[in-house]
């Protein structure tokens, strides 16, 4: 069985803890509880052939009050850096935070999830923004752990990407 360490990134509110709900429960509650130090949960799923446990560190939001400590980024074999489509600022604590993780754990697959996508009428995010990013090389994806759209998808894809990469297990 492969283990990967995965780190969910982002500011507060933007829906990392529900997005690990849906993925590994199925599940989203409208019910908002903010997220304290770290939780940790753990599915198993299989990607090409291989069973792949992903143990998802879901961290505090990053802001003004807490910051994402160094050391929990160790051992980390790919991150999600969440940004919610509705704050536009949510994109610019995303971007400090892909320089942090690049910083500790160096060049580990991530992807860049706008969650929040069953809201796309209400983004403030500038589509050209996005472009930008896509450009110089992030993968983004568009999610919503409301609906589920994405969310899938988006957990295989960077499993896949981190047992494909060779980035230890």
């Amino acid at each position: 069985m492969i283990r990967k360490k995965v780190v969910m990134l982002g500011s507060f509110s933007v829906g990392k803890t529900s997005l690990v709900r849906r993925f590994v429960s199925g599940i989203f509650s409208d019910r908002y509880l903010t997220t304290i130090g770290v939780r940790i949960d753990k599915k198993e799923l299989v990607v090409d052939g291989n069973a792949v446990t992903l143990v998802l560190w879901d961290l505090h939001g990053d802001d003004d009050f807490q910051a994402v400590q160094p050391a929990q980024l160790r051992g980390s074999a790919g991150y999600f850096l969440v940004a919610d489509g509705t704050r536009g600022a949510t994109l610019d604590v995303a971007r400090r935070l892909q320089d942090l993780a690049q910083r500790n754990i160096g060049s580990v697959p991530f992807t860049l999830l706008l969650n929040k996508v069953d809201l796309e009428s209400q983004w403030e995010i500038d589509p050209r923004a996005i472009a930008e990013l896509e450009a110089g090389g992030w993968p983004v994806q568009r999610t919503s752990a409301k609906t589920g759209d994405g969310v899938e998808q988006a957990f295989a894809d960077l499993a896949r990407r981190m047992t494909s990469g060779g980035n230890g297990s």
